[in-house]
């Protein structure tokens, strides 16, 4: 027995040398992930003629702000569509998340009587849908939901996939005897998902969560099919309109002088850039909150002896 902890203790002390090479590793592989990223930042910080003559570099000859200017141009619309992509984004979260963990906490329990019913259902609208008229018209039309917020949320609210992943992690790591022992204690289903249930599942809704939360800050196909109101624009289909004025005028600038010469003053390339910069850099917060809950999940809730 000896032997075999002394082993074990062997095992998890790494010596200095090999703790600086991984240690290097693991930042090699974290600059690699992170560089084209900083790579886009600084091609949108690039001067628009400096980057058509020298091509891509690290270090640009010339510096400029003018990619960011012309996007910021749209004024109020860019900071409006911001503030409907972060309200749709809580919002749309919080609800799926309300909604996900309850149905997949249902189809979890053995004791559920219609689980295999709705596991079922759940499935196959994986396999299937409705098709894009039926839905843009049970939208639109039958719950009146067109140029509204709720037609950015609602529809992505429920998702089977995430339904079925936390089920998985509702079956495998909720230990039933702690479910049974709140049931002897006179507590009801409400009482013991929220009371025990969820503190013992905060990294599979961690996960559920920030999935949600990219799916929602990166949606820009509701907004297309369902808001005609400029007020209620997102932010991904503000860039999108933006990204195709750009396209337009390049498109036509040959047949028209005062297309030229209004392309020759738009930061091209160097714009596309700063678009992309201003979707990703907002959503990158997100990580440490959720990665927060990640840790904390994994240290609250356990079975004392």
């Amino acid at each position: 027995m000896a032997n075999i902890i002394r082993k074990k203790r062997d095992f998890h002390n790494v010596s200095r040398g090999w703790n600086i090479v991984l240690n290097i590793i693991a930042g090699l592989f974290a600059f690699i992930c992170v560089f084209p990223f900083l790579f886009v930042v600084i091609i949108s910080l690039t001067d628009e003629k400096t980057l058509a003559t020298n091509g891509y570099q690290l270090i640009p000859a010339k510096w400029s702000l003018d990619a960011y200017r012309y996007v910021f141009e749209s004024g109020d619309a860019l900071l409006r569509s911001y503030g409907v992509t972060i309200v749709v984004t809580l919002v749309g979260t919080l609800i799926s998340l309300i909604l996900i963990s309850l149905y997949a906490y249902a189809i979890s329990r053995k004791s559920f009587r219609y689980r295999n019913f709705f596991n079922v259902f759940a499935i196959i609208t994986m396999l299937f849908n409705g098709g894009m008229i039926p839905t843009y018209m049970v939208v639109s039309q039958l719950l009146g939901l067109k140029d509204t917020l709720w037609a950015l949320i609602l529809p992505l609210a429920m998702n089977a996939f995430y339904i079925m992943i936390l089920r998985t992690f509702y079956s495998t790591s909720v230990p039933e005897p702690i479910i049974e022992s709140g049931r002897i204690d006179g507590a009801d289903d409400f009482y013991i998902f929220l009371r025990i249930v969820l503190p013992l599942s905060l990294p599979g809704l961690a996960t559920i969560g920030l999935f949600s939360t990219l799916g929602y800050w990166n949606d820009w196909f509701n907004a297309l099919l369902y808001i005609d109101d400029p007020n209620l624009v997102p932010l991904q289909s503000m860039l999108m309109r933006i990204e195709n004025s750009i396209a337009f005028i390049q498109q036509n600038s040959a047949n028209s002088s005062l297309s030229m010469t209004a392309l020759q003053s738009i930061p091209q390339d160097t714009a596309r850039m700063a678009m992309v910069v201003l979707a990703t850099l907002p959503i990158i917060f997100a990580y440490p909150f959720f990665q927060r809950y990640f840790v904390q999940g994994l240290t609250v809730g356990a079975v004392k002896e």
